[in-house]
């Protein structure tokens, strides 16, 4: 049970470990919530210290904690933190041959680790679930969780098995950790992840260090001018753009200007991300150009501003991205330079991330049409995308999504190839017969299409944009 003891552990640990006198506001409630061992659901805003809310518990007991995180830089800038202060932690994912996994798995058995970080995709192989039997696991840290939701701004169906994953584990202690959650984001995270009567501490977004400023523009030429102002007064900070191609152009810029920064989108190699997100962290570069897929928990906390060059999908993405600036506490800025056109890329977007029955019954009988005696294909993207006639590439993995969802298909890599492996789990359903749930896909896109419309009501508007 939580008490007096228990927290006087943590304050302990608090101040040898991570070498702070105090927590900060709300940290010291979740933590004693956590301590109770009772499952739970932490909505705290970004900069709020929400990773030391599960690490320090992680510390103050025996076994293991896993601490499931989206993405593979976020995970690996966590645990070098982490190593600088001496714990012991470590991580798996797919950067690693499936040797140095079991050895790291084979530390875990005897106690060698106190966190281990984990990508979600691994939950997957059965091997490495039996791997994880034999381990005492104290603790299941659910960083990022909105990742679990359809209605979140940053769904990832990986994030689905961990539901199941946890009940073949025995359904340890699992808290779900996320800096943005509505509620029917919150109510599909206790859902998917089977949380017996949790616990819900949920921290408004009021980060009084952020200055908010929306700037309208008619023509990229006034965005460039002001991005120029706002570089020559705050020197180390993120301009997020919402396409790959946008980031080139405006990192191509800035460098014409004779300052230094690193672009990061996914259409770079898991290398040169991971060599951009260190050259930002170490201080090499302090400017980034990047899309959303940069930012989720990066620590580097004298970030001074955070420039959208375009208009996100949601408030909730904006606040999510705009949090990455002030962590230190110091004041910090955030400007959203908008036009009112630059919706019809988030436009697009919502058309790529809704694929209708039609698209993904199409999308199931590519691979009715291609599968062999095993019920298998192997194939890319653009493959399916060719062969049905596809205007946009994202529906297509989309699609996949909703068949992964339904358990119509599994897919699982191709060793030495780009393409993916899919296999029909129920070959002998034709795709006419698949069992869509159509409404839920209508509602999806209307929920999606309404989010834009308050993210541009947001940009309009005339009050705090912190109490939005």
């Amino acid at each position: 049970m939580a008490g007096m003891s228990s927290l006087d552990r943590a304050r302990e640990v608090l101040r040898e470990v991570f070498g702070f006198e105090d927590f900060l506001d709300g940290q010291e409630v979740v933590i004693g919530d956590i301590l109770s061992g009772q499952d739970g659901s932490v909505v705290m805003p970004t900069g709020g210290g929400k990773s030391l809310c599960y690490q320090l518990p992680a510390l103050c007991r025996e076994g293991v904690t896993l601490v499931v995180s989206p993405l593979i830089a976020l995970m690996k800038d966590q645990v070098d933190a982490l190593v600088e202060r001496d714990v012991a932690v470590t991580l798996i994912n797919s950067t690693l041959s499936w040797s140095e996994q079991k050895e790291r798995l084979d530390g875990m058995r005897r106690g060698d680790y106190r966190l281990v970080y984990i990508a979600p995709e691994r939950f997957k192989a059965s091997s490495f679930m039996d791997a994880l039997k034999d381990v005492s696991i104290e603790m299941v840290a659910i960083d990022e969780a909105h990742c679990l939701s359809q209605w979140g701004h940053d769904f990832r169906p990986d994030y689905l098995r961990l539901g199941r994953a946890l009940e073949a584990l025995g359904h340890p202690q699992c808290v779900a950790l996320t800096a943005t959650a509505t509620p029917i984001v919150r109510e599909d995270i206790r859902k998917v992840l089977q949380l017996r009567e949790p616990f819900e501490n949920i921290s408004g977004f009021e980060r009084p260090n952020l200055s908010f400023t929306v700037t309208a523009v008619e023509r990229v030429a006034q965005k460039y001018a002001r991005l120029q102002k706002v570089l020559k007064v705050h020197k180390t900070g993120i301009v997020y753009c919402a396409t790959r191609k946008k980031v080139d152009e405006v990192a191509e810029t800035i460098h014409s200007w004779g300052l230094k920064c690193v672009a990061y989108h996914g259409g770079m190699s898991d290398q040169e991300r991971e060599d951009t997100q260190d050259t930002f962290i170490s201080k090499k570069a302090d400017i980034a150009v990047a899309t959303n897929a940069f930012g989720m928990g990066i620590d580097r906390s004298d970030v001074r501003f955070v420039v959208h060059f375009e208009i996100p999908g949601s408030v909730e993405a904006y606040y999510q991205e705009a949090g990455r600036a002030g962590r230190d506490g110091e004041a910090a800025f955030c400007e959203l330079l908008f036009n009112y056109a630059d919706t019809r890329t988030q436009e697009f977007f919502i058309e790529g991330v809704n694929p209708g029955a039609g698209m993904i019954r199409d999308v199931y009988q590519y691979f009715l049409n291609h599968a062999d005696e095993n019920f298998e294909t192997h194939e890319t993207l653009d493959q399916i995308k060719e062969e049905i006639g596809a205007k946009n590439g994202m529906a297509i993995g989309a699609a996949l999504g909703s068949l992964l969802r339904g358990r119509w298909i599994e897919r699982f890599d191709v060793p030495g190839s780009r393409a993916k492996g899919t296999r029909l789990l129920k070959p002998e359903v034709l795709a006419r017969d698949l069992m869509l749930d159509e409404a839920a896909l209508e509602e999806k896109e209307r929920r999606d299409r309404e989010k834009l419309e308050k993210m541009v009501q947001f940009c309009y508007g005339n009050t705090c944009r912190q109490q939005w």
